[in-house]
């Protein structure tokens, strides 16, 4: 790709390329499972992409608010704008310094800068009223009762069957204050860290801005910045390979490609829900219809073969000299206009 021509990506990390299910998600494992995710992303650090990264917080989040509502009786307590914005440090400095780590043993002329983003939210948003965006730990229906009587201001929801999280509000994106910083250090190579965890909601009161207490989506301030930045590609990493309908039934069918008025259509009918794959594919709606080429859903080890849409099966036949029997394309779901 020459420099002439140099696209911009903005891939957007699933919770499950830093958290994985089932752990308690301590400080080396979430490490041990970044690390695991840039190596992935490494032939994209090769190329002449201009790249940003964003990544989800919600598991980070529902501890950081354990910790502050815990030490409330010796300490002062964090306003969750705070919370956000340290999550949003701490996050962005594990994957920099992976990253400088990663491109120092694979000689990558490149820097890697994490930019604390702060988002306009309006201060009057539905969400305030109804909260929607879930953080932290899953819960059984075994464990609600206990969790309600500790955590009485808690607000709880299913989010799948059997399986709850807490939820707190999550206004709509507006603005990315520092979209102009971003492209400018695209522009100078480096791969820019940004909108961690949704980013940090503001509002402006006259020509104040003031932090808001709640946790913005992050696919959702994802699609946005990529929107705001000129993105042509926008790739949304997650836990599957691909979307599907009917999910879990006998049924289900994955999606390789999708138009925006098909997505939208199955959003519509309740095929993706909101607590999972329902915000990923709003985001690709959104940034397909502010101008975006293409929005790919994919999982984390097929991010490459997805981009280039090639086959993994096909290029390790070249390199062993034998041809597969079966060539299957990496697998993931486009969305396109």
């Amino acid at each position: 790709m020459s420099s002439a021509v140099r696209e911009t990506l903005v891939i957007a990390l699933g919770g499950n390329a830093i958290t994985r299910p089932g752990e308690p998600g301590t400080i080396p494992q979430q490490f041990e499972h970044t690390a695991e995710t840039l190596e992935h992303l490494k032939p994209l650090f090769h190329s002449d992409y201009k790249l940003v990264i964003t990544h989800g917080s919600g598991p980070q989040m529902g501890n950081i608010l354990i910790r502050v509502e815990e030490g409330e009786r010796r300490v002062p307590r964090l306003p969750l704008d705070t919370c956000d914005a340290d999550c949003q440090g701490g996050m962005g400095y594990m994957i920099q310094r992976l990253a400088c780590e990663l491109f120092r043993r694979e000689n990558i002329d490149r820097d890697v800068v994490t930019v604390i983003t702060q988002v306009v939210v309006d201060p009057n948003d539905p969400d305030f009223s109804h909260p929607s965006k879930p953080i932290g730990s899953f819960y059984t229906a075994d464990e609600i009762a206990q969790l309600q009587l500790e955590n009485p201001h808690w607000q709880l929801r299913e989010i799948e069957k059997g399986r709850f999280r807490r939820v707190v509000p999550s206004p709509r994106p507006i603005e990315i204050l520092e979209r102009k910083a971003i492209a400018a250090l695209l522009e100078a190579g480096a791969v820019v860290i940004a909108c961690g965890g949704g980013g940090i909601p503001v509002a402006w009161d006259g020509d104040r801005l003031e932090g808001v207490e709640a946790v913005i989506d992050k696919d959702s301030a994802t699609s946005l910045l990529a929107t705001e930045i000129h993105a042509q590609k926008l790739i949304i990493l997650t836990s599957v390979d691909q979307a599907a309908i009917h999910y879990g039934e006998p049924s289900q069918r994955c999606l390789d490609t999708l138009t925006v008025d098909e997505a939208r259509a199955y959003l519509a009918a309740g095929e993706f829900p909101a607590g999972s794959m329902g915000p990923k594919i709003q985001a690709a709606i959104d940034f397909i219809n502010a101008g975006g080429e293409e929005c790919i859903i994919t999982s984390t080890s097929q991010v490459a073969d997805a981009l280039w849409n090639r086959s993994p099966d096909l290029f390790a036949a070249m390199r062993s000299e034998r041809l597969p029997q079966a060539v299957t394309i990496a697998r993931a779901t486009r969305i396109t206009r």
